[in-house]
């Protein structure tokens, strides 16, 4: 099961706060990934789509629960992708139209409403259970071990302004961006997506989010500490083999025994030890040289012969 398939899972089996929550979590299912058909005045047909359990067993329990209407299910499997297509429609009946102006699909005159009606949100509990209700329908959160994002892809751009608006009010900036045909609502930080998951019930889906981050960080440390390691090496390297040459011209020309004894130590010593860094090699003279003695000894070894 992928991260996104666990996490509607689990909103899924959230428990409403207050009496009007499931009606909020059924209209953004039914706006999100739902399609209205028009047969003519006083008359639709309601249709969701989808490949995930779980929004289809809460758009049936949901609508069974509250609006009393009689749906249709269908079970598809698609040869192609090898997974399962749900279908649920609520056909043309009575109450239906009724049903369509509470979840704040249609308003009273049977136009569509392009946003979120306030109706459907007015209470802090439902604003919450209506984000639920997208991020069930549409919602898509990457897995953490990989990189840290949310979506909820949406049609028609009002909507989807509402929609972030409406999950702003709970401290949380999204953006809104097309995706082909649809439109995505997103958010890229790790303590947004982590708080919005705190505030939607999935308490399970954000443990699992901490570990990953707590595993990044271990590994970004680890990183962090070998590559520095690896640059001190290189340049301890690089410093080494421009010392070794300083030794090889003072012996050409013949001065290693003109040499203060100082600086014939340092000679001595680096040769006998050509990878170690100043410090290691100023562990071993005797007595004990620190680094920065050693390097006041290159410098001298350089100017001495600029002047030669």
């Amino acid at each position: 099961m992928s991260f996104t398939a666990e996490v509607r899972d689990e909103l899924s089996r959230c428990e409403p706060a207050c009496g009007y929550c499931d009606l909020a979590t059924l209209a953004a299912l039914a706006r999100v990934c739902g399609t209205l058909t028009y047969a003519g005045p006083g008359r639709y047909r309601l249709q969701v789509a989808t490949e995930t359990g779980a929004v289809a067993r809460t758009m049936i329990g949901l609508t069974h629960k509250i609006l009393k209407l009689r749906t249709e299910f269908t079970v598809r499997r698609s040869v192609l992708h090898k997974v399962r297509n749900y279908l649920i429609t609520l056909p043309d009946q009575p109450d239906l139209e009724k049903a369509l102006v509470l979840l704040g699909i249609l308003d009273r005159s049977g136009s569509l409403v392009r946003g979120i009606p306030r109706h459907v949100v007015s209470r802090p509990c439902c604003r919450i259970a209506y984000i639920r209700g997208a991020l069930i329908a549409g919602g898509f959160v990457a897995d953490p071990r990989g990189g840290f994002h949310l979506e909820i892809a949406v049609q028609g751009e009002a909507y989807a302004r509402a929609l972030a608006e409406l999950i702003g009010t709970e401290g949380i900036r999204p953006r809104v961006n097309r995706r082909r045909s649809a439109l995505a609502v997103y958010i890229k930080s790790a303590d947004d997506i982590r708080r919005l998951l705190l505030d939607v019930g999935a308490r399970r889906s954000v443990a699992a989010i901490e570990d990953a981050r707590a595993m990044k960080s271990v590994k970004n440390e680890v990183n962090r500490r070998v590559n520095a390691e690896l640059a001190n090496q290189s340049r301890s390297a690089g410093a080494a083999q421009h010392q070794l040459g300083l030794i090889e011209r003072v012996d050409e020309m013949g001065l290693r025994d003109t040499l203060p004894r100082a600086l014939r130590v340092f000679c001595d010593l680096r040769e006998a030890h050509p990878d170690l860094s100043l410090r290691d090699l100023g562990n071993l003279a005797d007595p004990p040289l620190s680094k920065s003695a050693l390097y006041h000894r290159i410098t001298r070894l350089e100017r001495l012969l600029e002047q030669t």
